[in-house]
């Protein structure tokens, strides 16, 4: 697992071969941060919610590029060791790894982020869930970015939130939004 840009650039992070999590590519996970960067300033006091995050990929990479806070939840115990050990190696206080069920976590958050990543297993069957989730429980801020990592049978392009959606080998990224409410028709 390499760190693509910011003060961790070009660091490694030897995943052990044991585990099942199915990083993001780093070809994949480049174009995307080269998206977001149209999207986000990382460092401006930005906070971001990183769902399934597998080995921390994305958290080191959002951590590294500037982000005040990051919140890693994965509920796999030696995952969540991993980002954990990735975190103190590099001696930031800047991500926080929690251990747990991310829709248990969705359920209680109360806070709101400006940046929300999910990378949940393709053959999940709540993944097409997610966005409304997310939306439903308000967890992003009105000018935030939610990413959703899934397979190519998926297609959010109907979603009320829906921004785009790109895709870099077998790895497809939607992108969503806040959708500002109609005008009101003024009455006299």
């Amino acid at each position: 697992m390499r760190v693509i840009s910011g003060i961790y650039k070009r660091r490694r992070f030897d995943v052990p071969h044991t585990f099942k999590a199915r990083p993001t590519t780093d070809f994949a996970k480049e174009n995307l941060f080269n998206v977001l960067n149209n999207y986000i300033d990382f460092e401006d006091g930005i906070t971001a919610l990183d769902l399934f995050a597998g080995t921390g990929s994305i958290s080191i990479e959002l951590v590294s590029r500037g982000c005040d806070r990051v919140i890693s939840v994965e509920k796999d115990p030696q995952h969540h060791a991993f980002i954990s050990k990735v975190m103190r190696e590099v001696k930031t206080d800047k991500c926080f790894p929690l251990r747990g069920d991310v829709f248990k976590y969705i359920e209680k958050c109360s806070e709101q982020f400006d940046f929300i990543f999910a990378d949940p297993p393709y053959a999940l069957k709540e993944l097409a869930t997610i966005p409304d989730l997310i939306f439903n429980q308000e967890l992003l801020k009105p000018d935030g970015l939610f990413v959703l990592e899934h397979g190519k049978d998926l297609n959010f392009e109907n979603h009320p939130n829906f921004v785009e959606h790109r895709h870099y080998g077998s790895v497809n990224f939607s992108f969503f939004r806040v959708k500002e409410p109609a005008d009101e028709p003024q009455t006299l």
